[in-house]
């Protein structure tokens, strides 16, 4: 008995059939919104353990250190080699055809 009279509304009025669900999006979304941001700064309040922080701050990698590292290195033998798309062999494609997949694997 109450199915109907709600289906008839429905098709009758406008604000219900389209005014109520943006309603309920709109502040469904607020407070999802909400919950997501609080979860990030609880994340950002958490501490680590002290170890493991202090473990971090000795193994630093900078920018410099790493520069150092490849500063006299030599690409003269370096090629750039195309990746395969979707459709083609990458084996075909880098240069290792069947004849050296096959020695390799005898």
């Amino acid at each position: 008995m109450f199915a109907p009279v709600v289906r008839c509304a429905l098709k009758k009025s406008k604000t219900l059939r389209y005014g109520v669900p943006m309603i309920v999006l709109t502040v469904g979304g607020s407070f999802s919104l909400w919950e997501f941001s609080q979860i990030r700064y609880d994340a950002v309040k958490a501490k680590i353990d002290p170890e493991l922080e202090e473990k971090l701050k000795r193994n630093k990698v900078s920018l410099k250190s790493e520069y150092e590292k490849i500063k006299d290195s030599t690409f003269d033998d370096w090629q750039n080699i195309r990746g395969p798309r979707p459709w083609e062999d990458s084996d075909l494609l880098q240069g290792r055809g069947p004849q050296t997949l096959k020695s390799k694997q005898a």
